[in-house]
């Protein structure tokens, strides 16, 4: 049984160390053997042998074992409210704050996170950009005769 929930086979056991081999099975992988109940493939002595001999996981996999990898919502939020913040001044601020919050929380626990650091990274520099741009605009109106325009158009 694949770790894709597929069945594979069925295959010699020449074809099974070779899958040991490659890092395609492993003693946790369920195999069935002449029809049999699935079994952990550790649980066949056949398979010791190669099984011992098995390069182990990368680094980077051993690391997430036992492990739940998440997304950082903040981070991701905090991006999508910067880019925003060329709309709306507000959710620029907002955006640089939850971006801020968002690497906080990667670099305090950088296993536990799928979200690289460059998300809320970007999210603070186009926070950042959008803001700028956004009070430099509001300067620009206000102080290019729009804002006695619009006073003028109101009722009273």
């Amino acid at each position: 049984m694949g770790g894709d929930q597929k069945e594979y086979g069925p295959v010699s056991s020449e074809k099974v160390r070779e899958w040991i081999t490659q890092g395609r099975a492993n003693g946790q992988t369920m195999v069935s053997f002449e029809r049999g109940p699935w079994k952990p493939l550790a649980t066949f002595p056949e398979f010791a042998d190669v099984l011992r001999s098995a390069v182990p996981p990368p680094l980077a996999q051993a690391t997430y074992v036992g492990t739940t990898v998440k997304t950082s919502s903040l981070s991701i939020s905090g991006l999508v409210c910067s880019i925003l913040g060329i709309c709306c001044f507000p959710l620029a601020i907002a955006g640089i704050i939850c971006s801020i919050m968002g690497l906080t929380e990667i670099n305090k626990n950088p296993q536990g996170y799928s979200t690289p650091r460059a998300i809320p990274i970007i999210g603070i520099i186009a926070g950042i950009l959008f803001a700028i741009w956004g009070i430099a605009s509001a300067i620009f109106f206000f102080t290019n005769g729009q804002w006695e325009e619009i006073m003028r158009r109101i009722p009273r």
